[in-house]
């Protein structure tokens, strides 16, 4: 456990070597090891801070092996000639390891941008009779990202959830429709709360509480777990996890996030150190079932489909192709387990009649 401690502290100061210690190499090398022979480097024990040698150079823990003593008394590497034998500089025996380490002050980790998806505005322009003047998109998403353990994430997942903590949209009054239908845009607007605060300077508690307050202006309260999101927001602020990461974790959690697939978020020397999740993360559980089933019907979605991991492609019905949609080929057996038992014919009656009264919100 202390060695874990030792590697994952070495992790930290190597990431931010440039800020904290400028002009010292001791905490800027690295080495990445594709082990399994998946094409990147950015699973469990693949990457790996170097340890500086008794010479002053430079030795990759991963495949280290203890060097050997030949017939004539001196020390060789078991694993070729060409690989120099070193005592670490903290002592010990001589090591050697085939895997090169990497200078990051000369080859940086190259970051992909964060997907930027703010979702679709809602309350357009309308004229003077109220009809609404833009596009209107029904069950629409917004495209994010969750990061795996890897280097960037310290080895943590940042991508776990604890469970449902948000609750369906759908599942109240028609008179509640227009908060119901925020509370997604709630959870975004709480996890930047929280991470700002939490970059200020803030404890994660108390960046928690920023979030959790946050999250419950202009949205229905009962629709959140506020203790289940404010355990869950310190969880992955201490993990070093960071805003997107919580915005996915806490609604894929409740099931309101479609996976679309993983790619390389951070990269050094072409190779892959760090994965992402892309998403496509919606309003309400049944948005997602809707979308996730709808799609497939419809030719407008043949040829994009979800997108890539990278750029999820999250836009939300028109009115002619939801009318389109044929529901009875739909198994919406996941959204009735988890409502009140009752008749499936009463259900799609009830959800008919939310979905037209959501409709006349973005009229009106």
């Amino acid at each position: 456990m202390r060695s874990l401690h030792i590697l994952l502290l070495g992790l930290i100061l190597l990431v931010g070597a440039g800020s904290l210690f400028p002009g010292t190499a001791s905490a800027q090398q690295l080495c990445a090891v594709d082990l399994n022979g998946n094409g990147d480097a950015a699973d469990d024990g693949e990457t790996a801070s170097c340890h500086l040698t008794g010479a002053g150079g430079w030795m990759c823990p991963i495949g280290e092996t203890p060097c050997e003593t030949d017939g004539a008394g001196a020390m060789r590497c078991p694993l070729g000639e060409q690989y120099a034998c070193a005592v670490p500089a903290s002592g010990g025996a001589p090591s050697c390891s085939a895997n090169a380490c990497i200078d990051t002050s000369a080859n940086p980790i190259v970051e992909e941008p964060v997907v930027d998806d703010p979702g679709v505005a809602a309350n357009g322009t309308v004229d003077a009779d109220g009809h609404c003047l833009g596009t209107i998109e029904i069950f629409s998403g917004r495209a994010a990202r969750c990061r795996p353990a890897g280097l960037s994430t310290t080895f943590q997942n940042c991508c776990k959830d604890k469970g449902k903590i948000v609750k369906d949209g759908m599942g109240g009054s028609n008179s509640s429709i227009t908060t119901k239908i925020a509370v997604a845009k709630g959870v975004f607007t709480g996890m930047k709360a929280a991470y700002t605060a939490f970059k200020a300077g803030a404890t994660a508690s108390q960046a928690a509480s920023a979030g959790a307050n946050a999250i419950i202006v202009g949205i229905d309260p009962t629709s959140i777990a506020i203790s289940l999101a404010v355990n869950f927001m310190i969880d992955l602020l201490l993990q070093g996890c960071d805003q997107q990461d919580m915005e996915v974790g806490m609604l894929r959690g409740s099931g309101m996030c479609h996976e679309i697939g993983s790619y390389c978020s951070s990269s050094i020397l072409g190779v892959c150190v760090q994965k992402a999740r892309g998403h496509c993360c919606f309003n309400t559980k049944l948005g997602r079932i809707i979308q996730e089933q709808g799609r497939p019907q419809l030719k407008a979605f043949s040829a994009i489909g979800w997108g890539t991991a990278k750029q999820p492609y999250c836009r939300g019905f028109s009115p002619q192709e939801f009318q389109a949609l044929d529901f009875s080929k739909m198994d919406l057996s996941e959204y009735y387990a988890e409502i009140e038992a009752r008749a499936q014919s009463e259900i799609q009656i009830e959800m008919k009649d939310k979905i037209d009264a959501h409709m006349q919100t973005i009229r009106n």
